[in-house]
Parts: structure tokens; C-alpha cells; sequence
């Protein structure tokens, strides 16, 4: 199991991005799950269901099955975020793990960048950004630079530059 991540500012299409790549990567017989960090309050429960009001009771984690899938939602209860590899330790088995977010963690990620946006890029400031995927020209980039719409092009970056999970978890135990 590998890991690559899309880091860009809000607004940058990351996740547009990730919808068109899936499809691709399945085409080429990826097997991808992805992992997305959301910086505010979530919920994928409502109100008046039976799992909703089970974690409102206080059980720290509710598991609902089907026919058709499964959900484990788990409630911190004030503990602290879990750590990246904690997270991917909790995936199946795939080929790839696209993180969207996490954009501040070391880990290969690619850019995405819109210069509509009026945010810096983030590659400068991190040495783990292998590639950019822009909707236009950056001369100036220090690393290769993919047209955004280039959907096959920026699937070849992310197979080549993806870092196998166990590293990741190999280095946070040496931390």
C-alpha cells in the first residue's frame, strides 16, 4: 500500500481533482481509498437516527452495517486528532491512499495551485511537495509542473512519487 497526498489552499480544487484522478487510477487497476482531513466540525450521522443517538448516549464508537456498506464513527471525546499513520492503519488493504489535507504533514504530496486563488505556493516551504499541478505556467517552480488538466499525466506523478505506507509508519515510531 503506497501514499500521496493533494496539498493546496482552500479553494484550489483538490477535491474536483480527486474525483477525475479515481476513475483514472481504477482504469489502470489501482485499487485507491482515500483519506480527507476536514479542519471543522463533521458529522456523516443526523439526528433521530438510531447511530446518532447512540454516540449522543456517549459510546465512543458506533459501527452501522448493511447490505451495501459499512461506517465505524468513532467520537474522540476531547482526545487528540490521531497521527496520519494511526489513520492509515485503520484503512483496508489498496494500492493507493490519496490523502486530501494534511497538507502540513511529511509525507510526497502534490500541489494544486490556481493563480484565481491569490495564495503563495506551498512547495517553497515544503520539502515533501514532489510535483505541482497548475493552471498555469510557473517558470519559476523548482519542481516539474503538470497543466491541472492533464488528468493521465498528473495519474503517472502520483503512481511514481508515492511513498509505501510502512515508511510512513516507520518513521513515526522512530519519533
Amino acid at each position: 500500500m503506497r501514499i500521496i497526498g493533494l496539498a493546496g489552499w482552500s479553494g484550489s480544487g483538490k477535491t474536483t481533482l480527486l474525483t477525475k484522478l479515481i476513475p483514472c487510477l481504477i482504469a489502470r487497476g489501482q485499487r485507491i481509498s482515500t483519506l480527507k482531513h476536514a479542519h471543522h466540525h463533521f458529522d456523516v450521522d443526523r439526528p433521530g437516527k438510531d447511530s446518532f443517538e447512540h454516540r449522543s448516549a456517549g459510546a465512543t464508537e458506533v459501527l452501522v452495517v448493511s447490505g451495501s456498506r459499512w461506517a465505524l464513527m468513532h467520537e474522540l471525546r476531547g482526545a487528540p486528532e490521531p497521527a496520519l499513520p494511526v489513520l492509515l492503519a485503520k484503512l483496508s488493504d489498496v494500492d493507493l491512499v490519496l490523502v486530501e489535507g494534511f497538507k502540513r504533514e511529511s509525507f510526497p504530496k502534490l500541489e494544486i495551485y490556481r493563480a484565481d486563488n491569490g495564495k503563495p505556493l506551498l512547495h517553497p516551504d515544503d520539502s515533501w511537495i514532489v510535483a505541482v499541478a497548475s493552471d498555469t505556467a510557473l517558470p519559476a517552480a523548482s519542481l516539474p509542473v503538470v497543466d491541472l488538466n492533464d488528468i493521465e499525466r498528473i495519474a503517472d506523478v502520483l503512481l511514481e512519487q508515492a511513498m509505501p505506507v510502512e515508511r510512513l509508519r516507520e518513521r513515526a515510531d522512530a519519533v
